[in-house]
């Protein structure tokens, strides 16, 4: 079944996450998939705006954990870079896409799920999604450190080291990181007419002005600072402390709620 679906209606091509039965984590396949239907609709002159979503009940919990093993021989850091560089650029090809994007979320929108409703152009929430950005609870880095270009360096901050995977859809608004609003019921009518609305525009201007919005922040630094933020995350997952040894031993042998309960329990 393919993990990805793909849709086209009156200058709108919808593409909806479908790996329903695992919160539309984000695994290879997906994300292959995810950069032939980008391309199709790249160069399809009938596409003028593209909308993102996801089947289930979860926009997605964000690119899956499990990221396999080095083959044999393979040097085991290569491999780390190979594999996170490869989700960054994920990341960034919608930022890259030269036609507006709308997220379209719901249910779960946790990280790096959440970096890629941030680097769409406008983002439309159920009023029942929560956000959040967990990677430092497993010991993890941030892909692509998007958020405080999007929320502001204390937002960021406050979400990112604390780790929370709770952020309401009204906090999300509060703080920039989403647009609007709707109930759930009425996501996806939302996200097509705002989809609409820009489709009627002359084609040029609408990318022309995109392009012009990117490269206001690009001028600021932008991809230089999500190049050295890529790095340390690298850094991040390359790393092995006795803490982070004991913490995957126990995600491996009992599973992640173990491990989270073994970290907690760390404190008095």
């Amino acid at each position: 079944m393919s993990k990805v679906r793909y849709e086209k209606n009156a200058g709108v091509a919808n593409l909806r996450l479908n790996r329903p039965d695992k919160l539309n984590a984000i695994d290879g396949d997906m994300l292959e998939e995810l950069d032939f239907y980008l391309s199709k609709a790249e160069h399809d002159d009938d596409v003028r705006v593209l909308v993102l979503s996801g089947e289930g009940r979860a926009f997605s919990a964000g690119f899956d954990l499990e990221m396999g093993e080095p083959a044999a021989g393979e040097d085991r850091a290569d491999f780390i870079r190979e594999e996170i560089s490869r989700d960054f650029q994920s990341i960034m090809r919608f930022w890259d896409f030269p036609k507006p994007v709308i997220a379209a979320v719901h249910g779960y929108c946790l990280g790096s799920a959440m970096e890629i409703s941030a680097v769409c152009d406008i983002t439309i929430a159920a009023e029942d999604c929560r956000f959040g950005a967990p990677e430092v609870r497993y010991g993890s880095g941030i892909v692509c450190m998007i958020l405080p270009w999007i929320i502001g360096q204390k937002n960021a901050r406050e979400l990112l080291l604390t780790g929370t995977d709770k952020v309401s859809a009204e906090r999300a608004l509060a703080i920039g990181l989403v647009n609007r609003i709707v109930t759930a019921d009425k996501l996806m009518d939302e996200a097509n007419a705002v989809a609409r609305e820009i489709a009627l525009n002359d084609i040029d201007a609408v990318r022309l002005t995109k392009k012009a919005l990117n490269e206001s922040l690009e001028a600021a630094g932008f991809r230089n600072a999500l190049a050295a933020a890529l790095e340390i995350d690298i850094r991040i997952e390359c790393s092995e402390s006795p803490e982070s040894q004991e913490f995957n031993r126990i995600h491996a042998e009992d599973g992640l709620k173990a491990a989270l309960n073994w970290r907690a329990s760390r404190l008095p």
